[in-house]
């Protein structure tokens, strides 16, 4: 909602309206285009009045007579580029948004360039957006995607970190969090994790929603905010956890259909990147090997099959793509009958009563042929994205690693050593061996015996693991 109205010029679009829509050019960064990417599709875009969508540091050509909508991070290099924007008179009237909140500084640095150019005019609207969070789903959102390694556990939990790197990773975690509840428009109640990183943030949270309040005329959460949040009396609960307590989770093997596609496949944003492989035939002896296809799909919320089962685990899917096929394979045939129905002679009697059943069904038909090709288009999608994870789970025998590890989580006894599963030439990557070690080193009550350990290094660095993270988990247990 908020990013639509961005679009609309910041004032609520309104429906209904007869009017075509304002043609205008958006320009975003690269964190604009994460933000704006898995929530709003090019012919969304389209159909709010946006022709062209440039990156901020694009070589662009100047087109006089429209509206631009900046949304773009507040950086130093982003407004030396506005700017010169400004400068060159690239558009009829600027609209700036901001992901974060501009400070005074940089606002007057903008202001002077302005004057500079004889182009004050021509700013219409400056807005502080508070959108610095990437919503994937309904109810999920990550905080950054551009850098990402800045607020990464292990960013957090270098042994080298000095306290200005701290420091800058904390402000960037609570500047994305303070972004959400904005856009939220409501004031959380903050709890955490006593003496963690955790804590940090929510302190800097806690100290950045009070002084948004105190100042009551300019608070972000009272008057016309997208939901006027104050007067709610329920207000959200906030935990922020650190990570360190549940280690082990993030290195399991996972069984149900997202977080396989996560795990194994090129997954970003909602898009998930294939390399189909292209056989070798038809090609004389001695051709090169054909360059591999890269296909992306979009797994998004209107995918209703992705809705519906991407909690589900990895068999249950594989089954329902094939009911689906089948399902579909039906319609199609459906529509074929019909076709071949109204191709008969209108001579017998019997054939002209059926031509008028069926010049209904056919009229169904033809109306259900988009839904069907959608259906369709989600089929192919899904039979390649699961074909793509079978073949990992088959090659790296992820479904033993998976049972394996629910073993070792849940305490209960092993049919198998782990010496043997580390040392299976077969059973998947060095980092799917590390992986399981780890988990293993994690969960156990007591930590194994330097003699077994040593064992354990051998057998890992015969399959060619690197051990420094067990190193670093040894330390931190």
């Amino acid at each position: 909602v908020a990013l639509k109205r961005m679009l609309n010029f910041n004032v609520p679009p309104v429906k209904n309206s007869t009017g075509e829509p304002v043609w205008k050019v958006l320009i975003y960064d690269r964190f604009g285009q994460d933000i704006i990417s898995p929530l709003l599709s090019v012919k969304e875009l389209r159909d709010m009045g946006i022709t062209l969508h440039l990156l901020l540091h694009s070589d662009r050509d100047a087109i006089p007579d429209v509206p631009a909508v900046y949304f773009v991070m507040p950086t130093e290099e982003n407004i030396d580029r506005m700017c010169q924007d400004l400068r060159n008179q690239l558009y009829e009237s600027y609209y700036l948004n901001f992901i974060s909140a501009i400070s005074r500084s940089k606002l007057e640095d903008i202001a002077n360039a302005a004057i500079g150019a004889n182009a004050v005019t021509q700013v219409a609207k400056v807005f502080d957006q508070y959108l610095n969070f990437i919503t994937l789903e309904d109810d999920m959102f990550v905080l950054c995607n551009q850098n990402k390694e800045l607020v990464s556990y292990r960013a957090i939990n270098r042994p080298d970190i000095t306290d200005t790197e701290m420091e800058t990773i904390m402000d960037t975690i609570v500047d994305s969090l303070f972004c959400f509840f904005v856009t939220l428009g409501a004031i959380p109640i903050i709890r955490c994790s006593r003496g963690t990183a955790a804590e940090m943030v929510a302190v800097k949270l806690d100290k950045k929603l009070r002084e948004n309040l105190r100042d009551a005329r300019n608070s972000l959460f009272t008057g016309d905010t997208l939901g006027a949040g104050q007067f709610s009396f329920q207000r959200p609960l906030l935990v922020l956890v650190d990570r360190n307590i549940d280690l082990a989770t993030p290195l399991h093997h996972t069984w149900t259909y997202q977080a396989l596609v996560h795990d194994v496949l090129d997954f970003h944003l909602n898009r998930v990147n294939l390399e189909e492989s292209t056989g070798m035939e038809n090609s004389p002896a001695g051709a090169r090997p054909k360059k591999k296809n890269k296909k992306s799909y979009d797994l998004t919320a209107s995918d209703k099959f992705w809705q519906k089962h991407k909690g589900s685990p990895f068999p249950e899917v594989a089954e329902s793509v094939q009911q689906e096929l089948e399902s579909y394979r039906a319609q199609e045939d459906e529509v074929k009958r019909l076709k071949s129905i109204m191709g008969i002679e209108g001579e017998d009697e019997g054939a002209i009563s059926m031509l008028s059943d069926n010049t209904a069904k056919l009229t169904s038909a033809v109306s259900s042929l988009p839904e069907l090709l959608e259906k369709k288009r989600l089929i192919d999608l899904h039979t390649n994205v699961a074909t793509a994870v079978l073949e990992h789970i088959k090659s790296r025998k992820l479904d033993v690693y998976f049972e394996y590890e629910e073993k070792i989580m849940s305490k209960s006894t092993l049919d198998k050593s782990l010496l043997d599963m580390i040392s299976d030439p077969d059973a998947g990557t060095p980092e799917d061996k590390m992986r399981l070690f780890l988990i293993y080193y994690i969960s156990s009550a007591q930590a194994p015996s330097e003699i077994d350990l040593e064992q354990y290094k051998k057998a890992l660095m015969d399959a060619g693991c690197n051990l420094a993270p067990l190193s670093y988990i040894k330390q931190w247990k």
